[in-house]
């Protein structure tokens, strides 16, 4: 549970530092084009910067959005069923999740490797293109892992009280 713990805690801090330098970035982006003239033109690349950002911060948050219960999904049957059944359910639901996302951290690792060796790179900040996909093949890993921990009851993202995991009341 402990190291369950830290990747939370890593997973929070990278999510909140990045949300906040995207902040920043954009903050100082906006003065200095109103004050800036011809200086504002040496800050295209924060644009850009903030764009790949934010894209991580969607990616990385994947795991710990569905721990915390936050993506959205259809509870209906889930909720009317009790017993065998209602476990059956959710297991399923937790097996296929997995399988989807390591298919698709998969696919993202193909398009890495292939987005890499065309030698595309971004415009502003010249750095190679195939990097920015790592976004989604970290976040699917990230959601894959949290399916199989709650497939094996390592956590219990369907319970009421979802929001409060063994040492964690955020």
């Amino acid at each position: 549970m402990k190291l369950l713990n830290l990747l939370r805690l890593v997973e929070r801090t990278f999510l909140v530092s990045v949300f906040l330098a995207m902040v920043i970035l954009f903050f100082g982006n906006v003065v200095a084009r109103e004050i800036g003239g011809t200086f504002a033109s040496r800050f295209a690349w924060i644009e850009e910067a903030v764009r790949f950002m934010n894209i991580f911060l969607v990616f990385i948050a994947l795991g710990l959005t569905l721990e915390k219960g936050r993506h959205v999904g259809i509870d209906t049957l889930r909720n009317k069923l009790s017993g065998m059944p209602r476990t059956v359910l959710l297991k399923l639901i937790d097996g296929v999740g997995f399988f989807f996302a390591i298919y698709l951290a998969w696919l993202g690792m193909s398009l890495v490797e292939f987005v890499l060796m065309t030698g595309q790179r971004s415009p502003t900040l010249n750095i190679p293109i195939g990097w920015v996909y790592m976004a989604p093949v970290t976040g699917f890993g990230l959601l894959a892992l949290r399916f199989a921990l709650s497939f094996f009851g390592v956590i219990d993202r369907f319970s009421e009280n979802q929001h409060v995991i063994e040492g964690d009341d955020a």
